[in-house]
C-alpha cells in the first residue's frame, strides 16, 4: 500500500469535521457512532446527543466537551485524543491550509511572526524531533492533511479535472524568463481544464500556481501581475516583502482559479507560495513527495531545475516503470539544452523507459506550448 493510500479513511470509517455535519447526522437517526472521527469539533452544548448515542468505537480527536461528558464518552467505549495545548498548529484539523491562514498577519508584522514560521521554528527547535509528543503531534497532523487532501481530489475545485503537476527549480526568480514560462505554462493547463498542482514553494513553483490562479484575467492584467512581482525578485533577503508582493495581487484578484500547492516544513527555508489556493504542507517531505507524484494522474511537467527537479523526474520514472499500462502518466521534459546537457537526464531517462510500457509516455520538448500539445496528444 502507497504512503499516499494509507493515509485515506478505511471504508467504514466517516469523518466527521464540522458541528453542521455532526448535527445533521444525529438529527437524523443516526444513534451509532462506531467509526466515527470526529475532527476538533467544540460539542459544548451537544451533551443530549452525545448522550443517547451508542459512542463505542467512536475517535473524538482534539474535540471540546462540556464538563463531564469526556468522562461520560470513556465509559461508553469512545477513544479521545486530547487537544494539544503547547502546538503552534492543530494536528486534528480537516481542512487543507489557505495561503491567508498560514501567512496570517503578515500585512502588519514579519514572516518570522507568522503562523507558517512559527510552526517551522517548533519543528526544528533542539530535540523536537525525538521528542515523543511532538513526534505524535507531527504524524495526527499529516494524517490529517492527507484526509483532508483527499477530500480536496472529491471536491467541487476539482472533481472531474485531471490534474497537471508542474515541478522545478525554485531559484528561478520573479521577472525572469524561466518564471515568466513557467506562470505562462500554468495559465496554459488551467486554461485548458487542468488543475494545476506543484510542490508550493517559490521559482517555477510559484510561477505555475500563479499562472493557473490569473487563468481566467485578462492577458494586460496577467502582464501587469507579472511586472509588480518583479519589483520584489526573490524571498531573499525579507520573505515578507515577497509575500506582501504576491497578497497584493491576490488582493487585487479575489476570485482566482483553484491550483494546489504541496509544500514542506522539512524545507522550511523554503517558505509557500501566496498563489496556491490549497495547501497541504507537511512536516514529512518524504509522503510530501510521494502524495504529490501520486495525484498527478494527467502527467508532470518538469522544467529546467536541479537536484529537488532530478530526484522527482527519478521518482516518477520509477512509478511509471513498474506502473501497471493504465497508472502510466505522461513526464514532460521542457528545456533540451537543459536537460540534453547541463542536466543530461533525459539520455537516462530514454534508456529507462526503453522497452517498456512509459516509452511513449516520455517527451522532450522546447517550449511550454509544445508541453501542453504533448499533454493532449
Amino acid at each position: 500500500m502507497s504512503a499516499a493510500r494509507s493515509l485515506h479513511p478505511s471504508p467504514r470509517t466517516l469523518e466527521v469535521e464540522s458541528l453542521e455535519s455532526f448535527d445533521r447526522l444525529v438529527s437524523g437517526g443516526a444513534r451509532s457512532l462506531h467509526g466515527w472521527h470526529l475532527q476538533s469539533l467544540d460539542l459544548r452544548g451537544r451533551r443530549a446527543a452525545l448522550e443517547a448515542a451508542d459512542v463505542q468505537g467512536a475517535v473524538f480527536l482534539g474535540c471540546t466537551f462540556d464538563d463531564g461528558v469526556e468522562a461520560m464518552l470513556r465509559a461508553g467505549g469512545a477513544l479521545i485524543f486530547p487537544r494539544l495545548e503547547k502546538v503552534p498548529f492543530n494536528p486534528y484539523r480537516g481542512t487543507l491550509y489557505t495561503p491567508e491562514e498560514l501567512y496570517a498577519g503578515i500585512a502588519e508584522t514579519r514572516y518570522e511572526d507568522t503562523p507558517d514560521a512559527r510552526i517551522y521554528h517548533w519543528s526544528i527547535h533542539s530535540g523536537q524531533r525525538r521528542r515523543l509528543d511532538a513526534t505524535l503531534a507531527a504524524a495526527l497532523h499529516d494524517h490529517a492533511i492527507g484526509d483532508a487532501l483527499e477530500e480536496f481530489t472529491r471536491s467541487d475545485a476539482a472533481r472531474g479535472k485531471t490534474l497537471v503537476g508542474v515541478m522545478g527549480g525554485h531559484a528561478a526568480t520573479r521577472g525572469s524568463a524561466g518564471f515568466m514560462e513557467a506562470a505562462l505554462l500554468g495559465r496554459l493547463l488551467a486554461r485548458a481544464g487542468r488543475l494545476v498542482a506543484t510542490g508550493g514553494g517559490p521559482g517555477a513553483m510559484e510561477a505555475a500556481n500563479l499562472g493557473a490562479y490569473l487563468s481566467g484575467a485578462a492577458e494586460p492584467d496577467f502582464r501587469q501581475a507579472l511586472a509588480d512581482l518583479a519589483a520584489v525578485p526573490g524571498f531573499r533577503p525579507s520573505v515578507s516583502a515577497w509575500a506582501r508582493a504576491a497578497a497584493a495581487v491576490v488582493e487585487r484578484h479575489p476570485d482566482g482559479t483553484p491550483s494546489l500547492g504541496i509544500p514542506t516544513w522539512f524545507y522550511g527555508h523554503e517558505p509557500p507560495n501566496y498563489f496556491a489556493t490549497h495547501i497541504a504542507k507537511y512536516f514529512a517531505n518524504s509522503i510530501r513527495e510521494t502524495v504529490l507524484l501520486e495525484l498527478c494522474n494527467g502527467g508532470i511537467v518538469f522544467l529546467p531545475g536541479s537536484g529537488g527537479t532530478i530526484q522527482e523526474i527519478f521518482q516518477d520514472a520509477c512509478e511509471n516503470y513498474y506502473g501497471a499500462p493504465e497508472t502510466i502518466t505522461p513526464m514532460v521534459l521542457v528545456g533540451r539544452e537543459h536537460w540534453l546537457r547541463r542536466y543530461p537526464a533525459w539520455p537516462l531517462l530514454q534508456s529507462i523507459a526503453s522497452g517498456r510500457q512509459m516509452e511513449r509516455r516520455i517527451f522532450l520538448v522546447d517550449s511550454v506550448e509544445e508541453a501542453l500539445a504533448v499533454l493532449d496528444s
